[in-house]
C-alpha cells in the first residue's frame, strides 16, 4: 500500500497550546489514594505522594490537570479538602458509590500539581451548590484580599495563594446521570451568575462552560446554542466529552472512530461561531475537550464491585495495542483541530481509564496508551500544519470511506519537524511519499513506532514492556509504516 503526506510551510492550521496535552484526576477508583498518593508506599515523599507515578507523569510533560470531577464534583463541599485532616469528615460519595475520606483536596493537591510540574484546572460544584460556593472558593485559592477565605487558606498554612487559572462551571449538567442535573436554560442562568461573581473575585481566570457530555446525547446542539446565548460572554471555553470503544470486537470500525470525534468537534464549533454572530460579538469561543479516552474494557467488571469502599478499583482498564492506535488517531484528530481545541484532557491519568497503572505498595507501569500520548506531547509543540493525505479507504461499522492512513505534521519550535501517523491496516504496510513545501534540507533521523503482532496484547505489572515503542533504521526517501501501527517520525535540517 502507498500513501502520499503534502504539507506547506505557509498553509498552517495554527498554534499548538500546551494545554492540549492536559489530563484529568477525579476522586474515583484509585486515582488518587493508590494512585498519586499512597503515605505508606516505599517511594512516597513527605506529603505521601508517590514518586514513581509522579516520575512518569513528570515524562509526559502533562500541562495541565483537571480537578476533582467529573461527577464527584457535583456532590462535593470543597471546604471538606481543606485545614487538618484529622478534622476533615469522610462522606458518602454517591456519584461513585464510594467513601470519600478527604484526606486529599484542593490543599494538597494544588501541591501535588507544583511538585508534577503542571497547572490546576478547578471544577466547582454546580449540581448541589452555586455561586457563593464557587466565589468563595476563588477568593480561596487566588485572593491576596484580608477577607474570610483568603484568611482560612492562610490560617491553613498557605500564604500565598495557589493562582488556579482555568475554571470549570460544573461537570456534564446536560446527563441524567449527574448530581443535580439541570435543563440547558436552568444550567445557563446558574453558569451565567456563577461566572459573573467568580470573575469579580479574580478577572484573570478562565472559565469553561459546560457542552454536551457525549455526541450521542439528544440534546447536543440546543444545549450548547441554550447555553451560549446565556453565557457566552461570561466564559472563555466551551467544553466537549466523548469516549470510545471497541464493544463490538470490530477493529477495523473501532479504528475509524477518531472521525467521531472530528465531526463533533466541527460542528459544535460551528455552533459556537453560530452564537458569535447571533449576538454580534467579536469574541471567539474556544474549545475544551477535557474528557476524552478509551473506555469500555471495564464497564461489566465494575457492577461486580460492591458500594461504600475508599478508593474501590473502579474504571480500571486494561489497554491494548489497538486502543493505543485509536488513541493515536484522537490525538491526530485533536492537533488537527488546534486552531480552536485549546485544551484537552486525557481523562484520566492514573489508575481510572489511565496511561498510568499502579499495585496498592507496589509497582507502577505504563500501559499501551501512554506512548502515543509521550510522544505527541513532548515532540508536538509548535504549529500544526494542513497536512493532506491521500491514500486508500475502506469502509467498516457505519462508515464507507476510513482512510488506511490518519497523520498530521508539526513544525516544532526547535526547529525540527515531526509526522505523526497512523497506518489502520491490519494486513499491510504502507509506504509513504512525503511532499513537504518550504522544509528543503530536512531529511528523517527518527522513526519510532508502536506495533505488534497482537493488537489485544496489554502491558501488566508482572510483564510491563509486553508492549513498547521500538526504533526503525531511518532511510531518507524510504519511510514505511508497519501495519497497524502508531508512527512518530523527527525530521532535521
Amino acid at each position: 500500500m502507498k500513501a502520499k503526506i503534502l504539507a506547506d510551510r505557509n498553509k498552517a492550521i495554527g498554534p499548538i497550546s500546551e494545554r492540549i496535552y492536559g489530563s484529568f484526576i477525579e476522586h474515583l477508583g484509585r486515582a488518587v489514594y493508590g494512585g498519586i498518593y499512597e503515605p505508606g508506599h516505599e517511594t512516597a515523599d513527605d506529603m505521601g505522594f508517590r514518586q514513581d507515578v509522579m516520575k512518569m507523569i513528570r515524562e509526559l510533560k502533562v500541562p495541565i490537570v483537571r480537578y476533582p470531577g467529573g461527577n464527584f464534583v457535583s456532590g462535593y463541599n470543597w471546604e471538606d479538602g481543606t485545614g487538618p485532616k484529622e478534622k476533615r469528615p469522610k462522606r458518602m460519595e454517591l456519584a461513585w458509590m464510594s467513601v470519600e475520606t478527604n484526606e486529599v483536596g484542593i490543599d494538597e493537591f494544588q501541591e501535588w500539581a507544583k511538585r508534577a510540574g503542571t497547572d490546576v484546572m478547578m471544577a466547582v460544584n454546580l449540581g448541589t451548590r452555586g455561586p457563593e460556593e464557587a466565589r468563595n472558593l476563588v477568593e480561596y485559592c487566588n485572593s491576596t484580599t484580608d477577607t474570610y477565605y483568603a484568611n482560612l487558606r492562610r490560617k491553613n498554612g498557605f500564604e500565598e495563594p495557589f493562582n488556579i487559572k482555568v475554571w470549570c462551571l460544573g461537570n456534564e449538567m446536560d446527563g441524567p446521570w449527574q448530581i443535580g442535573h439541570k435543563t440547558a436554560y436552568e444550567y445557563a442562568r446558574t453558569a451565567c451568575e456563577t461566572a459573573k461573581v467568580m470573575k469579580w473575585v479574580d478577572p484573570s481566570i478562565e472559565l469553561v462552560a459546560c457542552g454536551s457530555s457525549n455526541v450521542t446525547m439528544p440534546t447536543w446542539g440546543e444545549w450548547e446554542r441554550t447555553v451560549l446565548r446565556e453565557c457566552y460572554n461570561h466564559v472563555d471555553y466551551l467544553s466537549l466529552h466523548n469516549y470510545y470503544g471497541n464493544r463490538d470486537n470490530d477493529t477495523p470500525a473501532y479504528l475509524g472512530q477518531s472521525l467521531d470525534m472530528d465531526r463533533f468537534i466541527t460542528v459544535t464549533a460551528g455552533i459556537c461561531d453560530e452564537i458569535r454572530e447571533e449576538l454580534k460579538s467579536d469574541k471567539t469561543l474556544n474549545l475544551s475537550f477535557d474528557e476524552w479516552n478509551v473506555w469500555f474494557h471495564s464497564n461489566e467488571q465494575d457492577k461486580e464491585i460492591p458500594k461504600w469502599q475508599i478508593a474501590p478499583p473502579l474504571l480500571e482498564d486494561a489497554y491494548n495495542l489497538e486502543d493505543a492506535l485509536v488513541v493515536g488517531c484522537l490525538l491526530i484528530t485533536l492537533l488537527r483541530h488546534c486552531d480552536r481545541v485549546k485544551m484537552a484532557c486525557l481523562a484520566q491519568l492514573v489508575n481510572v481509564i489511565a496511561p498510568i497503572m499502579t499495585e496498592n505498595g507496589g509497582k507502577a507501569w505504563a500501559q499501551t496508551i501512554f506512548y502515543p500520548f509521550l510522544d505527541a506531547s513532548v515532540n508536538g509543540r509548535g504549529t500544526a500544519l494542513h497536512t493532506e493525505v491521500s491514500c486508500e479507504s475502506y469502509a467498516a461499522g457505519d462508515k464507507d470511506a476510513i482512510p488506511y492512513v490518519e497523520s498530521i505534521l508539526v513544525d516544532n519550535e526547535d526547529g525540527t519537524l515531526t509526522l505523526f501517523a497512523v497506518n489502520r491496516s491490519l494486513e499491510d504496510s504502507c509506504e509513504l511519499e512525503l511532499q513537504l513545501e518550504g522544509y528543503e534540507g530536512f531529511r528523517p533521523v527518527q522513526h519510532r513506532v508502536l506495533t505488534g503482532k497482537d493488537l489485544k496484547a496489554v502491558n501488566t505489572a508482572s510483564d510491563p514492556e509486553a508492549v513498547k515503542p521500538c526504533e526503525l533504521p531511518v532511510k531518507e526517501g524510504a519511510i514505511t509504516l508497519p501495519a497497524a501501527s502508531w508512527n512518530m517520525i523527527r525530521f532535521s535540517r
